[in-house]
């Protein structure tokens, strides 16, 4: 019987596999996303989100990606798609919307998109 391999994350070309390396790199990341889950912490850090990310362990690079709520980066950088949305929920966005966002489609195309079962209908692959 065959040994399987263990997934690289170039293997699947557009998507960001959450390894161990990034788990480690993104730890300030997800720990600060996590920070949101409660009402006190979200009313902070909507009263000064510079203030609030500085009490955190994140790179520059991570704060500049929370601020742009660039979601993308944030998986780069280490971010757990898990943790990541209690910012977008903050922020009052759907797990749609960010997925929308992540795929470069507007979030009418994205769920046209899953309705059709993952592919662009015919009326958006123009």
């Amino acid at each position: 019987m065959p040994t399987r391999q263990p997934l690289r994350s170039n293997d699947i070309p557009g998507t960001i596999v959450f390894t161990g390396e990034l788990a480690r790199k993104g730890f300030g990341l997800n720990q600060f996303c996590m920070s949101l889950m409660k009402p006190e912490n979200r009313a902070r850090f909507k009263s000064g989100e510079r203030a609030y990310l500085d009490e955190w362990s994140l790179d520059q690079a991570q704060k500049d990606a929370v601020v742009a709520r660039d979601y993308g980066r944030m998986l780069e950088l280490g971010g757990n798609i898990f943790f990541v949305l209690k910012l977008a929920a903050t922020d009052g966005r759907s797990t749609q919307s960010v997925a929308a966002s992540l795929a470069g489609q507007s979030v009418e195309d994205y769920a046209a998109m899953m309705r059709a079962g993952g592919r662009k209908p015919a009326a958006l692959a123009a």
